[in-house]
């Protein structure tokens, strides 16, 4: 048989990769600005956070990402009370489709969620550069890379940017798919339930409490966040807690005393601990090294 192979195009190729970068800022933290002939965006994992591009203003909320084009003068600012989680992500993309991220901020859900968390892990993977520092200028390769990770982080950013062009532009026209019920019936209980986690985060929930708030059973709700987190649902809701506690200290408006019991734990002892647990640090040393690091960028 005489088979005739096939080119692939690619509607958007990464060239290169100048920044990855995602940092816990503290409430009252400053970017001044600048600009490159690169494109960048940078979503809010976190919190909330105030943008300036060109002479436009935006406040960003959890889950929102904007793109700054070539060229584009961009500063960023906490406002004073809420300390943002960013990720900030800067390439080389010369692909005509790129057009249409130009002055626009957008939303991303689940997918788009677990491929910046996917950048994230394969940067840590393929470079010895620091992720939490957001004057870095140039990315530096692992000793000892782990195969693949460059590839991957390209791969994971081409997905990124074309899940975001098809669910958004108009040009693209959707092929229906038809999603098992029993799949969206469990997405829809996961997000219900993170729901009811993250509303509940100054008490003590027990397992019977959360199948019985969200009709759930006991094996099908330890299944479903396994399945999504790697973790059971009370240890999962102990992270989001002390996420909630990291917040809390770079907003520097509550002492560990007032944090701790806003999140319902017993006592100073008992968040103290659980905090080093999930985190490596006590929330001292959590505040000193942030702090440091805070008054350290301030020095550059």
């Amino acid at each position: 048989m005489n088979y005739k192979g096939l080119s692939l195009s690619h509607d958007f190729v990464i060239e290169k990769l100048f920044s990855v970068h995602y940092f816990e800022y503290m409430s009252n933290f400053h970017f001044a600005g600048e600009t490159h002939n690169f494109w960048e965006f940078l979503c809010v994992d976190q919190g909330e956070v105030e943008v300036i591009a060109d002479s436009h203003h935006y406040t960003l909320k959890r889950g929102e990402i904007i793109f700054h084009k070539p060229n584009e003068f961009h500063s960023l600012y906490a406002n004073g009370t809420v300390a943002p989680n960013l990720v900030v992500v800067s390439f080389q993309c010369d692909s005509p489709a790129m057009s249409f991220f130009e002055e626009k901020i957008l939303t991303i859900g689940q997918v788009e969620r677990s491929l910046l968390a996917s950048i994230i892990t394969e940067a840590k993977n393929a470079f010895s550069s620091k992720l939490d520092d957001p004057y870095l200028e140039e990315l530096i390769r692992a000793p000892i890379p782990h195969p693949g990770s460059e590839q991957l982080i390209s791969l994971y950013l081409a997905q990124l940017l074309i899940q975001l062009y098809r669910r958004y532009t108009a040009a693209y026209r959707q092929v229906p798919v038809v999603q098992a019920t029993k799949e969206k019936n469990e997405a829809e209980t996961y997000h219900r339930i993170l729901s009811y986690l993250e509303e509940h985060l100054s008490d003590h929930l027990t397992i019977e409490q959360i199948c019985h708030a969200n009709l759930i059973g006991r094996s099908q709700l330890q299944k479903l966040f396994r399945e999504k987190n790697n973790c059971g649902v009370i240890e999962f809701f102990s992270r989001i807690k002390i996420n909630a506690a990291r917040q809390m200290i770079r907003s520097q408006s509550l002492n560990f005393t007032q944090i701790a019991d806003q999140l319902g734990y017993t006592s100073i002892h008992y968040f103290s601990r659980q905090f080093k647990k999930i985190t490596g640090m006590t929330p001292s040393e959590y505040a000193s090294s942030i702090k440091l690091l805070s008054e350290s960028q301030e020095n550059l």
